[in-house]
């Protein structure tokens, strides 16, 4: 390490695998998919998603957070207030105007926008709740975790898609590199299971329709992949200089080495079919880590379950690395949290770095023969690993690709 690395020093996860950092990898490791029908999508013709289970915001933050924001920010909240922890801060132990905070939000989690809003159709404008245009702009997620640990510096929501949460973590990591920041809590927060934004989805035809098998429906990288599946969730990382990490006596899980985001200006929703802007990501982050394709042991594939979606990550995979590493795929069993995704993926792939095992992907019995991948599946496998890349994609061509490196 050198006093210009970027430190990972705290993780926070909320996802349908549980909520917890621990309680996350754990479901990982299990490699099973935790989607299943979803009682409030019975009218929609796709009506299965991956929720975080028994999550209850009252019990978990106080019965204000119960009402006040959003599904999404409440998920930020409480994956936030862990990563903090993880890392050994106290509100009361920092420089409240050093602090930012910097989130990944594709779009509002559309949770309560139905019933709220049915009220002006209904011609009862008046009887909207003051709190919905607050909940309506996503700047409000970064807003709410940097109310709630006392961050005055930066408060920033990054929107590029799916690949919010990592683009969060570029904007992060340039804060500190600039000096604007000691510290940043960074990462993505969405989700993707309300009936709203269900209904919205299924109309691309970007999801899968194996209503019959609700838990196999999301299969990276198979032979018979039809779509993804959506989930919700947080994942928050505590960045920092290195040199601060360390004066005040912080252990990092794992560096943050390089960062690269491209656009394909391509299409609105169908990636480059060659994967040329997501091979371009890749490239400038290895570049900016230093590193080589032969460095990488890892790589926490954007692994969404769409035909074209896999096909194209594939054929940057080979552009950048010739015989790419090992690879995985947490959507087929987290489901895909849009905005909150990357984040989520990030700090798994800090998790893989810090223990050296890679979980498996879910689901992948026959993979696609047009797909030359070296993808783990049916078990967590142990790796010896000094730097991964974890990819993230999104409509409009968004890509975004970081590469982390061990701390040791």
């Amino acid at each position: 390490m050198t006093e210009h690395d970027i430190a990972v020093t705290g993780i926070g996860l909320v996802t349908p695998a549980g909520i917890g950092t621990q309680a996350t990898w754990r479901g990982l490791l299990e490699g099973a998919s935790t989607a299943t029908v979803d009682p409030e999508l019975t009218k929609l013709d796709v009506d299965f998603t991956c929720r975080v289970a028994a999550f209850a915001p009252e019990e978990l933050l106080g019965r204000t957070f119960d009402w006040r924001p959003d599904r999404a920010a409440q998920f930020a909240l409480v994956a936030a207030r862990e990563a903090v922890i993880d890392a050994g801060l106290r509100s009361g132990g920092w420089d409240p105007t050093r602090v930012g905070v910097v989130l990944g939000v594709g779009g509002n989690s559309l949770d309560r926008y139905p019933r709220e809003y049915a009220r002006i159709n209904a011609g009862r404008a008046h009887k909207m709740p003051p709190l919905a245009l607050a909940r309506s702009v996503p700047n409000m997620v970064s807003a709410e975790v940097a109310l709630d640990l006392g961050a005055r510096g930066p408060s920033l929501s990054v929107t590029t898609a799916c690949a919010s949460g990592a683009t969060a973590l570029g904007v992060a990591r340039d804060l500190l590199r600039g000096g604007s920041c000691d510290v940043v809590v960074t990462g993505g927060a969405e989700s993707g299971c309300s009936y709203a934004s269900v209904a919205c989805y299924q109309q691309t035809g970007t999801l899968s329709e194996h209503l019959d098998d609700p838990e196999g429906a999301c299969r990276p990288f198979d032979r018979d992949r039809d779509g993804a599946v959506l989930g919700e969730g947080a994942g928050i990382l505590v960045l920092e200089r290195t040199a601060h990490a360390v004066g005040r006596g912080a252990r990092p899980r794992a560096l943050l080495a390089g960062f690269g985001a491209t656009s394909d200006a391509h299409d609105l929703s169908d990636p480059h079919p060659e994967g040329r802007g997501a091979a371009e990501a890749m490239t400038i982050a290895l570049r900016d880590a230093g590193l080589g394709p032969a460095d990488v042991g890892h790589v926490n594939a954007h692994g969404v379950s769409t035909v074209p979606g896999d096909l194209a990550e594939y054929r940057a995979l080979h552009t950048v690395f010739g015989t790419p590493p090992p690879v995985t795929a947490n959507k087929s069993v987290l489901g895909h949290a849009l905005g909150a995704a990357s984040g989520i993926e990030a700090a798994v792939t800090v998790l893989t770095l810090q223990q050296q095992v890679i979980p498996p992907t879910a689901n992948l019995d026959s993979l696609d023969p047009a797909i030359e991948l070296d993808v783990v599946r049916k078990s967590p496998r142990h790796a010896t690993i000094r730097a991964a890349l974890s990819n993230s994609f999104g409509f409009g061509g968004q890509n975004a690709a970081a590469v982390f490196t061990s701390a040791t």
